[in-house]
């Protein structure tokens, strides 16, 4: 035996306390073969069968040569290729799903599904039925599928926990259909909660878990040993595409308000606050004179919004959504994510050194102003972008900040003007040649004037950015 394993050996003899009657009492030898044969078996027999795979069929077009796609050959020819000059492919991909009500409703992600044209839901007794997708939101990554079992046939469902109630080192078990080869079930803890600095969605606030998730899991089950559904296993941190220990699960909190949106008006309707604001650092903690750096700061406030209704007011540090700690801008998106259009939400908030609450009611974000979706051409730096009024329904669904206003750039034509100088989608114009810009149609009657000289103002990601052209 080596003599630094001798040593290695001897050292943890002198630091290990004699063991007492009480420690040995805990550390017995098992003394039935029920205390050995201890097993998750139980549990897997109960939320196995809810948990189906999912394989999708996408026909895709395109050109039969590299040459077809070459620039100096579409330049003589044109877009319209000659027959024969296109070719079709079958893509084919596959993932996991949870059936969670015996009337055929199945959620799985986004990703797994999109852009699908033919999607197949397989049950783990080998029952097969095709699927058609109610809807699916990008943003949270989840999408909801209805499969229509024959009358007088069941189907096996895994009912919903409360993915609140998890803590770190929970024991939790994954199932799904990883590389396809077949339902597989792994296990593990809990590793972290409210992981917000991942960017696998726009609504972050993951479930981190040590048990197995390999390509092919996404969209499968993330159970508690209640045998409940606690998440819908999303993503791996990974450097070549297996699992290294670290997966994250989308909690059971926000797919509930997800599949009831979806199942009951075909998309996601998110709540608005009408706030926005940024996470209190250890600077900011210490020059507000809070204990330490928690919450979110509230720098914009839509006027007349629920926010501005409830009393909170620009400065003001949000703590808590509904008794829930609330550390960044995104953990603060999320919980109120969580909640449907209507809803009456309890933040915590401290000003001036003293706690309040406020009970915020909850609305769907207006449509005010108009959007006035306009195409712009003509002879002018935004020839080939399509502007917008920003409200805030559009913020939302684009990702900007909830309160923001003014003319933002929604699409830009590729080999445009714009396209050449540049300006990118989410860019808000505040000035054309020095003047204002509010709406779309001011922007438009700047844009129909003739200019030697354009100087154009925008806001991007918070940055103010100038412009000039010719001259």
């Amino acid at each position: 035996m080596p003599r630094f394993f001798v040593l290695s050996l001897l050292a943890m003899a002198a630091v290990v306390p004699p063991m007492t009657a009480g420690s040995a009492q805990a550390q017995q030898v098992p003394s039935s073969r029920e205390q050995i044969s201890l097993s998750f078996s139980p549990l897997v027999k109960s939320a196995a069968p809810a948990v189906v795979n999912i394989y999708t069929k996408r026909v895709v077009r395109a050109a039969a040569s590299p040459l077809l796609n070459d620039p100096f050959f579409r330049r003589f020819f044109g877009d319209a290729l000659p027959p024969g000059a296109v070719k079709e492919k079958i893509q084919r991909s596959l993932g996991s799903g949870v059936i969670l009500s015996p009337d055929g409703t199945v959620v799985t992600n986004h990703h797994v599904i999109k852009d699908a044209d033919e999607v197949t839901v397989v049950l783990s007794d080998r029952r097969e039925f095709e699927a058609h997708i109610v809807g699916s939101d990008e943003r949270t990554d989840l999408a909801v599928l209805k499969i229509d079992p024959s009358r007088g046939e069941s189907l096996p469902v895994l009912s919903m926990g409360d993915s609140d109630a998890l803590e770190v080192g929970d024991l939790v078990i994954a199932i799904g259909n990883p590389f396809g080869v077949g339902q597989t079930v792994t296990s593990g803890i809990v590793s972290a909660l409210a992981r917000t600095n991942v960017g696998i969605s726009d609504y972050r606030s993951f479930i981190q878990t040590d048990a197995a998730i390999n390509p092919g899991n996404s969209g499968g089950a993330l159970v508690d040993m209640s045998g409940r559904l606690i998440g819908i296993n999303s993503a791996i941190y990974s450097k070549d595409g297996g699992s290294n220990g670290i997966g994250f699960a989308i909690p059971t909190s926000l797919v509930k308000t997800v599949i009831a949106s979806i199942t009951q008006s075909g998309k996601v309707v998110r709540p608005w606050l009408g706030a926005s604001g940024q996470a209190v650092t250890s600077e900011l903690a210490q020059a507000m004179s809070l204990p330490r750096p928690i919450g979110v700061l509230l720098n914009g406030i839509a006027k007349g919004g629920p926010a501005d209704r409830a009393g909170l007011r620009v400065g003001d540090v949000v703590t808590h959504i509904q008794g829930r700690e609330v550390d960044d801008a995104e953990a603060m998106r999320f919980r109120l994510a969580t909640l449907a259009p209507g809803a009456e939400a309890q933040v915590t908030y401290m000003r001036d050194g003293a706690e309040h609450t406020a009970l915020v009611r909850l609305i769907a974000p207006p449509e005010t102003p108009p959007r006035e979706v306009t195409d712009i051409g003509g002879s002018n730096p935004f020839t080939g972008a399509t502007l917008a009024n920003l409200n805030p329904a559009l913020a939302e669904e684009v990702g900007m900040a909830s309160v923001s206003t003014g003319v933002v750039v929604l699409r830009i034509k590729r080999g445009s003007v714009a396209h050449r100088l540049q300006f990118q989608p989410g860019d808000i114009i505040l000035r054309i040649n020095d003047q204002t810009v509010s709406t779309v149609a001011e922007a438009k009657a700047l844009l129909a004037a003739r200019a030697d000289t354009w100087r154009v103002t925008i806001n991007r990601d918070g940055q103010t950015l100038s412009l000039q052209v010719g001259g």
